[in-house]
């Protein structure tokens, strides 16, 4: 079969952003997916979901038709339409909400189903326009940004390839292994230089396996960990005076605030060995080569932007930003300057119109009228690419809302979802070799674009050819939606000052990192006084921040452990899967096996356990089953379940954020889905 490489950009919900070579066997047919060499950051590599991209792409259960329920919600009964006949539908049911309890009635509903700001972000277009309910995004970043803005003030850092000069890295809150594997790669470049690599994660997952030190924090402390870490760093000389005098606000008062943190009060805390604490202190410090690359994984906590933000002083105190091979990096966000006003409507956004924080949709769909904001119900939702039955926190108060007879849902999506087959309308939505976009990513530094390489499978369209189609129906009339894709990447691109669409497919993308002085704030950080702020003003950064203590410290507001509730879970990514993608691969479904729990093998062995009994884990909301696991590396109290499985695939039809709490984070809201207090029972 004859086939050609062709250049394309992954969309996924992953840093990484990679750059990718497709292997083209026909104007419909895929083969083989690989990084691209061209870009340094992907260096010809690619995680496993994505090299069999195939598999996905051309899956006989994708959704090809537009189709409208005949059953009960929940029920998956749905009957062939015509799109003229959905889209006509949608738009009539809209309008009918509309004009009977007002536009906020309406909510769009979206995430990260696709990074493409084109087809990501348009759905905004429609909400500015017509003045729906806003949605703040709240699953990954909301407590992560503030917690890194709040001392470093803008998102950037030094390159990732700056590790392979490194003396020390430090991987915190990140299973690189199993979600960034291109970071992985750069790393342990470090250290077959010579660099000693960290790990600090509440389980030994296959990133800590590959550490010289894994420290297991218990969920919720990293706060407490950074403090001790910071005060053995002060009292044994390996802070950087003439560095604090320059570069922070109140280093004085800082230290002396530190004075009480010692590694046996983190002991207490963190359930580390005071020595552990000091070794791991005393090697960050004794070099400014040091490199600290932080995760998400820490900030899912009710405390996680003060634990962020404590973290991120680290490389304040030893002056590491300083050096090549020294700094921190969370996201390297704001190297781009998009004019997304044409894809967003930004134009004719009207701040008076409220905004609903998606991790709530349980409470919001069940009418909580703080979540609504003293606002009418929720009465229509168009869902574009996200899964909120599986993903939300708090997924049975969701499914409680999404059964209502009175609201209309319309879901936009690739397969048949748990949230689609709740829908009154599920529209079949193209993937990514299927259309045009933009990006950009957090974990690197390149523009890109990824241009459309095959044609559409069965009748699938495009997020922006539906929501274009729709404003037609709905009295919308922004210039956005009467462009093409293209149209808007290039009219974007050339308003933001950079090349063409074109241009940057054929150069693998645009360069946007900014020089080692920028990288490393040697000019001053992106703070207004251009100091790190060892005492951030959190108001600035939320409206929950009342509380939130001045200084890094342990914050103990998370969900603890009780007599009644005596362990704490985390529910990190597992390598096979994507949030809830690629769930419906028989691949992945295999590598991953079962819902599985790891238990510490001294509780597996109390308890009588053996690999793969049952057991039921649970809590005031809810309780699930599935198969225990014995493993080391994390502390008696802490469980872990990777991945986000489909409902369907534990034993009584309830997913594992059916136990996460919808309680919003500090300052300015977050799921919290790594803060949750159960018990466990074997007599099932």
């Amino acid at each position: 079969m004859c086939s050609e490489i062709v250049k394309s950009v992954c969309p996924h919900d992953c840093p990484s952003v990679c750059a990718l070579e497709v292997q083209k066997l026909s104007t419909s047919q895929i083969g083989k997916v690989n990084g691209s060499r061209e870009n340094p950051f992907t260096n010809g590599l690619v995680c496993g979901k994505v090299a069999r991209y195939a598999e996905r792409l051309h899956h006989p259960d994708r959704l090809l038709y537009p189709m409208k329920r005949v059953g009960k919600k929940g029920e998956g009964k749905f009957a062939r339409i015509t799109w003229d006949e959905a889209l006509d539908e949608i738009a009539e049911r809209l309008l009918t909400v509309e004009k009977a309890l007002g536009s906020e009635a309406i909510w769009p509903f979206f995430y990260a189903g696709t990074m493409g700001h084109v087809m990501r972000d348009g759905i905004k277009r429609l909400t500015h326009e017509k003045r729906y309910s806003k949605m703040q995004g709240t699953y990954c970043v909301a407590l992560s940004s503030p917690g890194w803005n709040a001392g470093v003030g803008t998102q950037r850092g030094p390159n990732v390839l700056e590790m392979e000069k490194s003396d020390v890295i430090v991987i915190w809150g990140l299973n690189a292994v199993s979600s960034q594997i291109h970071l992985m790669t750069h790393a342990l470049k470090g250290v077959k230089n010579g660099a000693k690599l960290i790990v600090v994660d509440p389980y030994k997952n296959k990133t800590a396996e590959k550490a010289h030190l894994h420290l297991a924090p218990r969920p919720g402390t990293d706060g407490a960990l950074a403090c001790a870490v910071m005060h053995v760093l002060f009292k044994e000389g390996f802070a950087d005076r003439d560095y604090l005098a320059e570069y922070t606000d109140v280093p004085t008062e800082f230290e002396e605030h530190l004075k009480s943190k010692t590694p046996e009060w983190a002991e207490e805390i963190t359930g580390i060995p005071a020595h552990t604490i000091e070794a791991f202190a005393r090697l960050y410090g004794s070099t400014k080569k040091s490199f600290l690359r932080i995760g998400h994984g820490m900030t899912r906590s009710r405390n996680g932007a003060h634990n962020m933000h404590a973290v991120t002083c680290l490389p304040a105190v030893t002056g590491a930003w300083r050096v090549e091979g020294g700094g921190a990096l969370y996201s390297q966000g704001n190297l781009a300057s998009l004019d997304k006003t044409l894809i967003e409507g930004r134009d004719v956004i009207d701040e008076s119109v409220r905004t609903l924080d998606q991790s709530r949709i349980g409470e919001i769909l069940c009418g909580s009228k703080e979540a609504l904001k003293n606002g009418p119900p929720v009465k229509a939702l168009f869902i574009q690419n996200t899964n909120p039955l599986s993903v939300a926190p708090d997924s049975e108060a969701v499914r409680k809302g999404f059964a209502r007879e009175d609201l209309f849902t319309c879901v936009h999506e690739q397969f048949m979802t748990e949230t689609a087959q709740y829908a009154d309308i599920v529209l079949p939505a193209t993937m990514f070799l299927e259309h045009d976009d933009l990006y950009t990513a957090s974990g690197h530094g390149t523009l890109q674009v990824g241009k459309k390489v095959i044609e559409t499978t069965g009748e699938c369209k495009s997020n922006h050819e539906v929501l274009s189609l729709l404003a037609k129906r709905l009295g919308a009339t922004h210039e956005g939606f009467e462009k093409t894709a293209l149209e808007l990447i290039e009219e974007t691109l050339k308003a933001s000052g950079y090349p063409t669409a074109n241009e940057l497919v054929n150069k693998t993308g645009e360069d946007l990192y900014v020089d080692f002085d920028e990288a490393h704030f040697i000019n001053g950080f992106g703070t207004a006084d251009k100091k790190f702020h060892f005492k951030p003003d959190w108001s600035a950064l939320g409206p929950n921040a009342k509380d939130m203590p001045v200084f890094p410290d342990h914050w103990a507001v998370i969900d603890e452990k009780t007599v009644e509730r005596p362990f704490r879970l985390i529910t990190p990514p597992s390598q096979n899967f994507l949030n809830s993608s690629f769930t419906e691969t028989r691949t992945s479904r295999l590598k991953e096996r079962c819902p599985e729990v790891l238990v510490n093998n001294r509780i597996m062995r109390k308890l009588g356990l053996s690999d793969g009994d049952l057991v039921r884990i649970g809590n005031d909301r809810a309780s699930v089953v599935l198969n225990a696991v014995g493993v080391n590396g994390q502390h008696e109290d802490t469980l872990v379940v990777e991945g986000i499985w489909p409902s369907s695939s534990f034993v009584e039809g309830r997913g594992i954020n059916s136990l996460t709490s919808s309680q919003p984070g500090y300052p300015n809201n977050g799921a919290v889905y790594h803060d949750t207090s159960v018990w466990m029972k074997v007599d099932l």
